[in-house]
């Protein structure tokens, strides 16, 4: 009996999530950042940079997802405000685009010191420590793996990684 209340419990939070729109399986990339208030700048990002479309297309894709903490240590290194960065659309999307490879790789395939290229088609390196280092040997850890889209996954990163200058 008590397994039969677990299941039925258990059957019932699924239903109310799906009712509620609550799972990220019911969200597409730039919905899944949307409800995730650590990537409320990359949101305002991929905005500024017309990526919505793309991101809410079908994929499938991978993003490398800068947390809004990664975003306000690059403009603190570049010495610009956020409002400077979202004013640059093609620096944007260079960098935006960097973040994103084509295909779903979850973190139990990522190929581990091989070179992965990315849309905007430079390439970067994930280490066995699930560290990235990009063009520029600038190093970010990925610190949550494997966020579930519609069309694709999210992977977060502590820090921004930039494309070869």
């Amino acid at each position: 009996m008590l397994n039969w209340i677990k299941r039925l419990t258990a059957v019932s939070a699924v239903a109310v999530l799906a009712a509620c729109g609550g799972g990220s399986e019911d969200r597409n990339i730039v919905q899944t950042a949307q409800a995730d208030p650590r990537f409320s700048t990359l949101v305002e990002a991929v905005a500024a940079a017309d990526l919505v479309p793309t991101l809410s297309g079908p994929g499938p894709f991978t993003v490398f997802a800068p947390t809004n903490d990664a975003f306000a240590a690059l403009l603190a290194e570049l010495g610009v405000t956020k409002e400077q960065l979202l004013a640059n659309p093609a620096l944007l999307t260079q960098v935006l685009t960097y973040h994103v490879v084509p295909g779903q790789v979850l973190s139990s395939q990522v190929p581990v010191g091989v070179p992965i290229t990315t849309v905007q088609g430079d390439t970067f390196t994930v280490n066995s420590n699930l560290v990235i280092t990009d063009q520029r040997a600038r190093t970010a850890r990925i610190v949550q793996t494997d966020v579930a889209a519609t069309n694709g996954v999210i992977h977060a990163i502590d820090r921004v990684i930039l494309p070869s200058p």
